[in-house]
């Protein structure tokens, strides 16, 4: 067996390329309906906004239209992850639906992703979705007004996404761009990938549930996380960088946490969180963790307020459990592909 990534590979910087652009049209795209919820008295659907607002990570480098296009199709499988999280958890039996349902549907996003050229790839945010909304019990209305929040928000972003195009001088780049681009290539659909991964996000969350922990999403979560990249060595280094960007910002959250802001200063936070997390998001993922982990942890506080201490720990632990899946499966592929034949 070839050897294992190196550990420097964990805190390896990439470039900028335009970082600020793509964290400022994030941090519109979570903060504007947070405080529109905040205004109305229903801060209880942040958690659905915010998921909405994810359709803003994608497509970061695309010019304003391809960008729209690409992102239309995220917000479909967005909203549709939060509709189908809203209808599982109508259920007494949530806790064990939600297993089989995210599975199919990481393999099915999964597939999107490669045929329509998603970028990030995988299935990690429809994933959160899903799961997260499932975990919270509701009756039909709540469910309607999940998917209803979720499909204003998506929108939302898709608007901030093509904003540009009111000034003359980006609408006359735009055409040049399009006259001279080549065409989005998409990667090759691996139906075994992404049906393996829906396995391997399922078997993430089976763990935690058969022992009766509080939060398996997180375990399923990060097992998406870990495989939204190819290859079993990439596969590694995602998960070391999920886990130990995890820790760090469990750190983070709890000292934000304990000052037990009010609501403006948590939504100010959020964003600077969001912002903060797409300036390193694909230079060095562990690093984005370090803001994504608070974020994640005060979004789901500020919707529906849990004891601090259960969900940070809850964070940690399923983190590693849903990292393990993944490195155990990494490791056994390793292990089974055949060496390059030398000549």
């Amino acid at each position: 067996m070839a050897d294992l990534p190196h550990p420097r590979r964990l805190f390896e910087l990439g470039p900028h390329n335009g970082a600020h652009r793509v964290a400022i049209r994030a941090g519109i795209s979570v903060g504007v309906p947070l405080l529109i919820l905040w205004g109305i008295g229903h801060v209880e659907l942040a958690l659905y906004s915010t998921f909405g607002a994810f359709v803003s990570f994608y497509a970061r480098s695309h010019s304003h239209l391809i960008r729209a296009r690409l992102q239309t199709g995220v917000a479909i499988g967005m909203v549709g992850a939060v509709s189908i999280g809203a209808a599982v958890s109508l259920s007494e039996h949530r806790e064990w639906l939600v297993l089989p349902a995210t599975a199919v549907y990481a393999a099915v996003i999964t597939g999107a992703a490669q045929r329509f050229a998603w970028k990030p790839t995988g299935a990690l945010f429809p994933v959160f979705a899903l799961t997260a909304t499932a975990s919270i019990p509701g009756g039909m209305t709540d469910a309607l007004l999940a998917a209803a929040t979720a499909a204003a928000s998506a929108s939302f972003a898709l608007l901030v996404g093509v904003a540009g195009l009111a000034r003359p001088s980006t609408r006359a780049f735009e055409r040049r761009a399009r006259a001279s681009a080549s065409p989005i290539q998409p990667d090759r659909l691996r139906a075994r990938d992404a049906i393996v991964g829906g396995i391997l996000v399922g078997v993430a969350g089976l763990i935690p549930t058969t022992f009766g922990l509080d939060y398996p999403y997180w375990a399923m979560v990060a097992a998406a996380a870990a495989l939204a990249t190819s290859g079993p060595d990439e596969q590694l280094v995602r998960a070391g960088h999920r886990l130990t960007g995890t820790v760090a910002g469990v750190a983070v959250a709890w000292l934000i946490m304990a000052v037990d802001l009010p609501p403006l200063a948590t939504i100010a936070a959020i964003c600077v969180l969001q912002m903060c997390a797409e300036l390193f998001v694909v230079r060095n993922y562990g690093l984005a963790l370090v803001f994504v982990t608070p974020l994640a942890l005060v979004m789901l506080d500020f919707a529906h307020p849990q004891p601090d201490l259960s969900l940070l720990w809850a964070r940690v632990l399923e983190t590693a459990i849903g990292v393990a899946v993944v490195i155990a499966a990494a490791l056994l592929w390793r292990s089974t592909r055949r060496p390059p034949r030398s000549e």
